[in-house]
C-alpha cells in the first residue's frame, strides 16, 4: 500500500483530536488501515524539552524561548516518535493520521517572528524536518480555522469543565492572535487544507466539518479509496 501521512492541525480548541478521531473511524468504516497519533507526545520520556518549554520552565512568556529552539524541542519529539513507535507502521503502508505535526510549528513560532521573517523561518523548517530530521512530509494538511476570539472561548470552558492547566501559550491572547495571522500566512504559502470552523460568528456541528474534511481530502487523495 501506499504510505500516507494526514496531519490535522488548528489553534487550541478547534476540535483537533475529535476530527482526527472521526477520520480514523471513516478509515475504519472503508477497511483501510490507519493509525492516530499526537504530538506533542507528553507521556514519553522523547518530549521532555517540550514539557519543559510549556510548562514555563525557560519563561512564562512564549517568546522567552526563540522559534528556532522552541522548534528544534518539537521536531526532535516528532524524530524519536518516528524512529521508536510508527515508522514501521507507515512504511507498511496503515495510514498515520496525526493530530498536530510540523505544521503546529508553523502556526506557534512561526508567530514569534515580525511578518517580513516568515517565509525565512518556513523555509528553515520545512528543510529542517522533511530533508535533515528525515521524518515524512504529510500528504496532506488539514488546518482547522477557528478565529483567536473563539479559540480562547471554547479554551476557557474547556478548562473550567476538566480543572485541565493551562499552557503558557493558551495563557497568552496575544500568542494565540499571532499565531492565527501566522496560521493564515502558513496555510496559503504551504498549501493546506483550510477549513472553516464557524461561519458568521457561530461554530459550525462537528459533523458539518467532518463531513467537508472528508469530500475535501477525497479530492485530492482518490487513491486512497476513502
Amino acid at each position: 500500500m501506499k504510505k500516507c501521512l494526514i496531519a490535522v492541525d488548528g489553534l487550541d480548541a478547534s476540535g483537533k483530536k475529535t476530527q482526527t478521531d472521526l477520520l480514523a473511524q471513516a478509515f475504519a468504516e472503508k477497511g483501510i488501515p490507519c493509525r492516530c497519533i499526537s504530538f506533542p507526545t507528553y507521556d514519553r520520556d522523547y518530549s521532555a524539552l517540550v514539557n519543559m518549554y510549556l510548562d514555563g520552565r525557560f519563561g512564562e512568556d512564549p517568546q522567552a524561548v526563540n522559534p528556532y529552539a522552541a522548534s528544534t524541542f518539537y521536531g526532535a519529539d516528532r524524530y524519536c516518535s518516528y524512529m521508536l513507535d510508527w515508522k514501521k507502521d507507515y512504511e507498511a503502508g496503515t495510514v498515520i493520521l496525526a493530530n498536530r505535526y510540523t505544521s503546529a510549528n508553523a502556526v506557534h513560532q512561526l508567530s514569534k517572528l515580525p511578518p517580513e521573517r516568515y517565509g525565512e523561518f518556513l523555509d528553515w523548517l520545512t528543510d529542517n524536518e522533511y530533508n535533515r530530521l528525515a521524518i515524512p512530509r504529510p500528504d496532506a494538511v488539514v488546518y482547522l480555522c477557528l478565529p483567536p476570539e473563539q479559540s480562547m472561548r471554547l479554551l476557557e470552558k474547556r478548562c473550567s469543565e476538566t480543572g485541565a492547566k493551562k499552557d503558557i501559550h493558551e495563557k497568552s491572547r496575544e500568542h494565540l492572535e499571532n499565531s492565527y495571522r501566522a496560521a493564515l500566512y502558513s496555510a496559503e504559502r504551504l498549501g493546506w487544507m483550510k477549513i472553516d470552523c464557524d461561519r458568521d460568528g457561530e461554530i459550525r456541528s462537528v459533523e458539518d466539518i467532518h463531513n467537508e474534511m472528508i469530500e475535501r481530502l477525497r479530492a485530492v487523495l482518490p487513491g486512497l479509496g476513502l
